[in-house]
């Protein structure tokens, strides 16, 4: 028997993390490390759904920054998230891993629309669900698809696996004496604008109770490590008392 006390969870997929130390595009060998650690967890009895972001090829933000119409610049990513689903897929099912990717964005020659209800009996037959296409809608990050996604599906947990190992209190890679928090509260996220994820996505984690690990999916087993309770990234849910708070 396992001792992982989660049956559903999303695991957040940065679209960086999937560029490598290139920072664009995307690197086989990452693909081929998650696809194996999706189906160590997978193997053992866990329900995935996998939300991927799309800012290795295309981020809507940084086009509206350079004066492109927002909407267009979001559409834009959303189909960029689609393609990082499909290089997904593909890497799962070369492991032999039952895999479907529902899009928000209907196109239905690779992928299958996105009803709940269909997502749902893909995890209960265990296939693993690659949610693509954002929300569908502009202005949304991937951010909020994922906590969105969760409280649909009932997930209890959302796992952020980025190229950082955890949340720090500034940017580790220009200030050497950056502080890695382990723990923290959905109001701290809020209120320090800590860049976890953005405050529409942290306040439906908040308001549905869903707890989330940021943590480096760059090193091969830290899914499993982050749901067999190991001390690594970093924990944001409820309150909790001073003794519980380690920087």
């Amino acid at each position: 028997m396992r001792d992982i006390k989660y049956n559903r969870v999303v695991i957040k997929l940065s679209g960086e993390a999937l560029a490598g130390e290139a920072g664009y595009g995307l690197e086989h060998k990452i693909l081929d490390s998650i696809a194996r650690q999706i189906k160590e967890i997978l193997d053992m009895g866990i329900q995935i759904a996998v939300v991927v972001g799309g800012g290795n090829i295309w981020r809507g933000v940084s086009g509206s920054e350079r004066g492109m119409d927002r909407a267009t610049a979001d559409y834009m990513g959303m189909l960029a998230t689609v393609i990082n689903a499909l290089a997904l897929q593909d890497a799962l099912e070369s492991h032999e891993v039952a895999t479907r990717v529902l899009s928000a964005i209907e196109m239905r020659q690779v992928a299958e629309p996105y009803i709940r209800r269909r997502a749902i009996r893909h995890l209960e037959k265990g296939r693993v669900v690659i949610f693509a296409g954002g929300t569908g809608n502009p202005y949304f990050s991937t951010d909020t698809t994922a906590a969105l996604r969760a409280a649909e599906i009932e997930a209890e947990i959302i796992l952020m696996a980025k190229k950082v190992d955890g949340v720090y209190d500034s940017d580790p890679k220009k200030n050497g004496n950056a502080q890695k928090f382990n723990r923290l509260t959905y109001i701290d996220v809020l209120n320090k604008g800590l860049g976890v994820m953005d405050t529409t996505a942290t306040s439906l984690c908040m308001d549905n109770k869903i707890p989330i690990i940021i943590f480096s999916i760059l090193e091969e087993g830290n899914i499993k490590k982050v749901l067999n309770g190991e001390k690594i990234g970093t924990y944001v849910g409820r309150e909790y008392s001073d003794d519980e708070r380690v920087n």
